[in-house]
């Protein structure tokens, strides 16, 4: 599914596993891209799926992301980032934090703010 400014719907919050993250693809400032959505109970927190040391995606599978403890993990060279900001914690990009993208959880769907 790919969410436009027509469709700002990115998924339901019930399709992603609590304290975990999904995949989803949308527009963001007139481009496609892939998103991690990632859910905290009720919340939901987005970012470009997109790892700031390298620009390699963070999932290590299409859609399948390192999540640990509230930790997003990139697959690629173990940066982990603090799943509440997008902020790295450690590894080769620390101090560096992911590129949120703005979302909201309106009547139980993720959508773009």
């Amino acid at each position: 599914m790919t969410a436009t400014a027509d469709t700002a719907t990115l998924c339901q919050l019930d399709d992603i596993p609590d304290g975990n993250a999904i995949e989803v693809e949308a527009i963001v400032g007139g481009e496609p891209e892939s998103l991690l959505v990632y859910r905290d109970g009720g919340d939901a927190r987005a970012y470009l799926n997109v790892c700031p040391h390298a620009g390699r995606r963070l999932d290590y599978a299409p859609g399948r992301f390192l999540v640990r403890n509230g930790l997003i993990i990139c697959a690629a060279h173990g940066a982990t980032f603090a799943a509440g900001d997008g902020h790295c914690q450690t590894g080769p990009c620390k101090g560096d934090r992911l590129r949120a993208v703005p979302v909201s959880v309106i009547d139980g769907a993720v959508r773009l703010s």
